[in-house]
């Protein structure tokens, strides 16, 4: 790309990339054209590139029931990974501020203006379950960012899978927030994908305990997108939305029922849908320890649950995206410890693939 188009990247008010790197990505899918080829085989790395957002941080109530360290304390524990590997199978970038262009493919004007500006009423931020602070709304902004930046990764072709260490913010709707979600990355990730490489057919694969409400309502009705949510069935939100599929899984229900459902729906999907792209929503608040839970899956059984999907969708040369959900487990290292396994997973299947 030229060195002008190349500085109208970088201080363009519309666009978010934050470094070199990225900047070229977006100008290359530009240059070459919205509407890129989808050879599988032109997929070139087995690196799982993960983008991360816990440099903003969010200052909350004593007490409250969000784990704020979390995403921190992921990455630290997977950077710890890398360091000891003598062949890195991880590289971590800073997850980039999402555009108010992207953001507006999914949410109302007037609802991000209310966000960005401080304008949201004490009822709606009850609602989402945060209070308003500019780092805190810089944080949602790096969490929904590093969603999109993994998927232009993985649709250039880069990798088949790329993450966000955060992300899989599936309650927050079109015109509103809820359930610590301010915005929905996961749409916000798929109208991008349709706008900037013609891709019309997305699988949104929901697999936190509690229903992708906010997803579910925004894609009804839109044949572009399958959403699939399993979930537990007496949890929030207390008044489910109508997702594509909708697998209600009952309290207490343990390893065997869930991999189970898993490995029946998968395949169908997949065969019935053809997607172009998977966003995997990976919360692993279906922990039997887990504060918000209802369910009772052991560690183990979410380790099944992550190679189900992994091996899957790279035997099939999906292009995937891993976002991090729920996790509220007491004490939190017992999520931490089940996140950390999510993008481990990730990055195992990686390198059987290079091995092949």
């Amino acid at each position: 790309p030229s060195l002008t188009f190349i500085m109208k990247l970088l201080f363009s008010p519309r666009l978010a990339w934050r470094n070199a790197n990225e900047v070229l990505l977006k100008s290359n899918y530009t240059l070459l054209g919205r509407r890129q080829s989808h050879d599988r085989s032109g997929h070139i790395g087995c690196v799982l590139q993960l983008y991360y957002h816990d440099v903003y941080q969010v200052n909350l109530p004593p007490g409250h029931r969000y784990p704020s360290t979390k995403a921190r304390m992921v990455r630290e524990r997977l950077e710890e990974r890398r360091s000891l590997r003598h062949e890195p199978d991880m590289d971590f970038s800073v997850s980039p501020l999402v555009s108010r262009e992207d953001l507006e493919l999914a949410h109302e004007a007037s609802y991000v203006d209310k966000v960005l500006h401080g304008k949201l009423e004490e009822k709606e931020l009850r609602h989402i379950g945060f209070p308003w602070s500019q780092s805190g709304i810089q944080r949602a902004l790096a969490s929904c960012g590093g969603t999109v930046a993994a998927t232009h990764w993985v649709l250039s072709r880069q990798t088949l899978l790329a993450g966000q260490l955060g992300g899989g913010t599936h309650h927050a709707f079109r015109d509103r927030g809820e359930g610590f979600c301010f915005f929905n990355d996961l749409a916000v990730s798929a109208r991008v994908a349709m706008r900037d490489y013609g891709i019309s057919r997305i699988l949104i694969l929901d697999l936190d305990v509690h229903q992708g409400n906010g997803t579910a309502k925004m894609f009804h009705g839109d044949k572009r997108v399958t959403t699939f949510s399993m979930h537990s069935k007496s949890n929030y939100p207390w008044r489910k939305e109508l997702s594509d599929y909708d697998v209600e899984l009952p309290d207490q229900c343990q390893d065997d029922g869930l991999l189970s459902a898993l490995s029946h729906w998968l395949p169908i999907l997949i065969d019935r849908h053809q997607p172009e792209l998977v966003l995997y929503q990976a919360g692993v608040d279906a922990l039997k320890e887990d504060a918000l839970g209802r369910l009772a899956i052991s560690r183990r059984g979410l380790q099944s649950r992550n190679e189900i999907v992994f091996k899957t969708v790279v035997d099939a040369e999906l292009p995937t995206v891993v976002t991090m959900g729920g996790g509220y487990a007491r004490p939190v290292e017992l999520s931490v410890d089940a996140h950390v396994d999510v993008y481990v997973t990730a990055a195992e299947v990686l390198a059987r693939r290079r091995e092949r």
